[in-house]
């Protein structure tokens, strides 16, 4: 029996899938994908990006496409203030599901440096503005800088929630990001026996604050990784994977668990 899945996050757009994106589109909902998001994360792809998801769309027996653009907090030095207008031409234009992704990311040293950091809160804000004014959730992306994320959502008052997409942090900022309406993106890293926070988070949280993901190309689940120095690319075909690394974590039945999972991202995309 296939279940029904939904990507909450991918990007099955970028040029790694341009040789057999429609054959992976084909493989993914034979595997219970039923639905994905296309995510954006610079202006300069935000073209391809909306071609992209209507030629899925265009495609029967595919997943459908949703699309969530954004301008992505590593690739800071790279945004201008036009991008913004272009984000908000793409949301008044396009059927977007959510804006992302978008946050703020001190992963990198250049990144925590005081000129860039103030730049990548000016912008996560900008997009945090546009997002209430077009009444829809977002999709984070945290890294090394889950305080600061909240003490922003908290000061916009944003409640339009979301999804904090392949969630990297601990417990006590799981549920702080849940009080404030968003569910936590789980990628393939939960097939890894060693990722022992995350599994510590998705047991403390229970599944109905969960949904899953693959971000594609990257995040490989462990059991589809073909050598451990070259980067197996992910695709969104390996979501079973993710479910099922979730279902052994949380010690429940996958059916049940799918169908939950389901739920939760119908409320969080508000597509139900």
């Amino acid at each position: 029996m296939t279940l029904k899945l939904f990507d909450t996050h991918t990007h099955f757009d970028v040029p790694d899938f341009d040789q057999d994106r429609e054959q992976l589109a084909y493989a993914a909902k034979q595997a219970g994908v039923e639905g994905l998001v296309l995510i954006g994360f610079l202006q300069q792809r935000f073209q391809d990006l909306i071609q992209i998801q209507h030629f899925l769309n265009h495609l029967d027996h595919a997943p459908r496409s949703y699309l969530a653009p954004g301008l992505h907090p590593f690739y800071i030095e790279k945004h201008q203030p036009d991008h913004l207008q272009d984000l908000e031409q793409v949301l008044k234009t396009e059927d977007c599901v959510a804006i992302g992704e978008i946050g703020l990311d001190t992963f990198l040293k250049a990144h925590k440096q005081p000129d860039i950091f103030q730049k990548q809160k000016d912008y996560f804000s900008a997009q945090i503005e546009l997002a209430q004014q077009f009444d829809k959730p977002v999709l984070l992306h945290i890294r090394k800088s889950h305080a600061e994320v909240l003490k922003l959502l908290k000061a916009q008052r944003f409640k339009q929630g979301g999804i904090a997409h392949a969630f990297g942090g601990g417990v006590e900022e799981a549920k702080a990001l849940i009080k404030l309406g968003f569910k936590l993106g789980i990628t393939g890293q939960i097939t890894n026996p060693n990722a022992r926070k995350l599994h510590q988070v998705v047991q403390s949280v229970g599944a109905e604050h969960l949904v899953l993901e693959t971000d594609c190309p990257d995040m490989t689940p462990l059991c589809c990784q073909s050598s451990t120095e070259q980067r197996t690319r992910n695709t969104p075909v390996n979501l079973p994977y993710v479910l099922a690394g979730l279902a052994e974590s949380l010690n429940m039945d996958q059916s049940i668990l799918a169908e939950q999972l389901w739920r939760n991202t119908q409320q969080a995309l508000r597509l139900s």
